[in-house]
């Protein structure tokens, strides 16, 4: 649980603002250990699978992972046992070994302490991100954790506008942090705000977002406010 007592913002903010934590590679960076299992997983199944296609197709939930690696419909059957050889595979890679990102440990007890109702939306399964949230003991930081795993995948928008409902905050005022192209471009379809961080992917791929940064390190209540005003 995250305890420390942190000031409020300086700028006078609304207090109807929404955060929206995308889960991999925002809050943990957990990339490596999704590339290796879906490595292993293709591998099993003989699916085409490469370095750049994890990177097109990251941030998509399992469904349409399977559909663009494969280049066909594949049988719902098939998709769940494809889905989760990868997911147990990958729930034993991260075991012990997963850490916040830099800059988040701050951000969530920044947003925390200013009273932003925080989600965790995220096309991983709800087994994933149960086990990296109470790995972390971040838990007590969000209202509700949303996984859009049997949703429509992003860049679709259904799993951020299932989180503005969760927390009853307009889209309009809901703030997404995100680092895939997939992502970004579901949080503008979706009528929202995005920041997007570089741990996946180059700053020109994520130039859909209202604001790209290196690190959460980099982010200032200043910046926060002119992105929702």
């Amino acid at each position: 649980m995250l305890r420390t007592t942190m000031p409020e913002p300086t700028n006078k903010l609304p207090r109807n603002i929404g955060i929206l934590w995308d889960l991999d590679g925002v809050l943990v960076d957990t990339g490596e250990s999704h590339y290796q299992a879906w490595a292993e997983t293709c591998a099993r199944y003989s699916i085409p699978f490469s370095r750049e296609a994890f990177r097109q197709t990251f941030g998509m939930n399992n469904v349409k992972i399977v559909g663009t690696l494969t280049g066909r419909v594949v049988a719902p059957e098939l998709v769940a046992e494809i889905s989760d050889y990868k997911e147990q595979l990958f729930r034993r890679t991260i075991r012990g070994r997963v850490q916040l990102l830099p800059g988040v440990k701050l951000w969530l007890e920044r947003f925390q302490t200013a009273g932003f109702p925080q989600t965790v939306a995220s096309s991983a399964p709800q087994a994933n991100v149960d086990a990296i949230v109470d790995e972390l003991d971040i838990r007590s930081c969000f209202a509700a954790l949303v996984s859009g795993a049997e949703m429509p995948g992003k860049p679709d928008p259904a799993v951020f506008l299932e989180a503005s409902r969760r927390i009853g905050i307009a889209p309009q005022r809901c703030l997404v942090i995100e680092d895939s192209v997939a992502g970004v471009e579901a949080a503008r379809r979706g009528n929202m705000k995005c920041l997007a961080v570089t741990t996946t992917n180059p700053r020109s791929a994520l130039k859909g977002a209202h604001l790209v940064l290196d690190s959460l390190e980099d982010l200032s209540w200043t910046t926060v406010g002119s992105l929702i005003e």
